[in-house]
């Protein structure tokens, strides 16, 4: 009988709700099937609005987490009658939930869903808040898929790095032999969605065609990356907490071309990427892309640029879609919470030791 299990993911770019079904073999678990819902504009205003402080906050959250859940129920939903799959045939469902803030120096993590009720509305088990327990661990809590990277994408012949570009970029080191980290570079698609957003009322820069047409500008550039966060040495993490519009707009003089601004938010990308690659990939000559970002062409060019006699590819040439990575690490992730088998790398958080993950809802 298939071991099947659902993993949820809505990522730092805030767009909807990506969900997909995986079928548990040994260690390792297979794509299966997946599905999508696009966050409904106000849902996505009010959680972006929640990432600042403000009035009300706990009942806001409370809300927007019945309301998050509804729609993760309802991906699940979908997911299941598009692979003519019964809730029975489900082990569980591994829901990462949405972020809204993140500071694991001050000892927390915030991630919107209510389990109870996703458990409820979907008659499978559910497991989530995977973060937390590393964070009670004295680590980052983040990010969490090198641990899934090392068991899905790992060659005992040459290293890789695993470069995943969602709202924020990460990196996994995979040598052939030895010891795996991983951390937050900085941005990824997020600033260039917010921009668009902001400027066009697009949702994202469809293949960076909008960041292609304009130019770097040097001095916005130096100023960027004069961010302190990337002097820090791994372990790290950040998010929108440090990494949003309002960051980007204090830098502005006024006198930008907002298609110049969207390819110096394309190029902070790309260089905050290479140098994490360059400083530690450990010298592997393949990088693989995931996530959002894997989309962009503008990105890739540029990161094929910056990283000459690199191998640059998507992680479909090493068997998993790039948009279906994330997704199917949280329903790993739930699988292992259920085996009592750890989902961390202290070496990528920085945590005490190995930990199991995530609060567990059963069915």
């Amino acid at each position: 009988m298939p071991d099947y299990y659902i993993g949820l993911m809505s990522g730092t770019s805030l767009d909807g709700v990506d969900a997909v079904l995986a079928e548990a073999r040994g260690t390792r678990v297979r794509f299966h099937d997946s599905a999508h819902l696009r966050y409904p504009v106000a849902l996505r205003t009010h959680l972006l609005a929640l990432h600042e402080t403000g009035s009300d906050e706990l009942r806001r959250a409370a809300l927007l987490a019945n309301q998050l859940t509804d729609l993760y129920a309802a991906a699940a939903r979908k997911l299941l009658a598009r692979a003519r799959i019964s809730t029975r045939a489900v082990t569980a469902i591994g829901c990462h939930g949405q972020t809204v803030r993140h500071q694991p120096r001050l000892g927390y993590t915030t991630q919107l869903v209510n389990g109870a009720r996703l458990a409820e509305r979907t008659g499978i088990a559910v497991v989530c808040d995977f973060r937390s327990r590393d964070i009670a661990a004295g680590g980052e809590g983040a990010p969490l898929v090198p641990t899934f990277h090392d068991a899905m994408f790992h060659s005992t012949r040459n290293g890789r790095v695993i470069v995943n570009v969602g709202g924020i970029a990460n990196l996994t080191r995979l040598p052939a032999r030895g010891t795996v980290i991983g951390f937050d570079c900085g941005p990824g698609n997020g600033l260039l969605d917010a921009w668009i957003r902001h400027k066009q009322h697009k949702s994202f820069d469809a293949s960076g065609k909008w960041a292609a047409s304009g130019r770097v500008i040097p001095r916005l550039l130096r100023k960027l990356l004069a961010h302190p966060y990337f002097r820090r040495r791994p372990p790290k993490s950040t998010g929108r907490d440090e990494f949003h519009l309002r960051w980007v707009q204090r830098a502005l003089t006024g006198s930008e071309r907002p298609a110049d601004v969207q390819a110096t938010l394309l190029e902070l990308a790309a260089t905050t990427i290479a140098r994490a690659v360059r400083d530690h990939g450990g010298g592997a000559r393949e990088v693989f892309i995931c996530g959002g970002g894997a989309r962009n062409r503008a990105l890739l060019a540029r990161l094929a640029a910056l990283l000459p006699g690199k191998r640059i590819a998507t992680t479909a040439a090493i068997g998993i879609e790039p948009g279906h990575v994330e997704a199917l690490a949280f329903a790993w992730l739930a699988r292992q919470a259920l085996r009592h088998r750890p989902g961390n790398l202290p070496s990528v958080t920085g945590a005490r030791g190995a930990r199991v993950l995530g609060a567990i809802y059963p069915r």
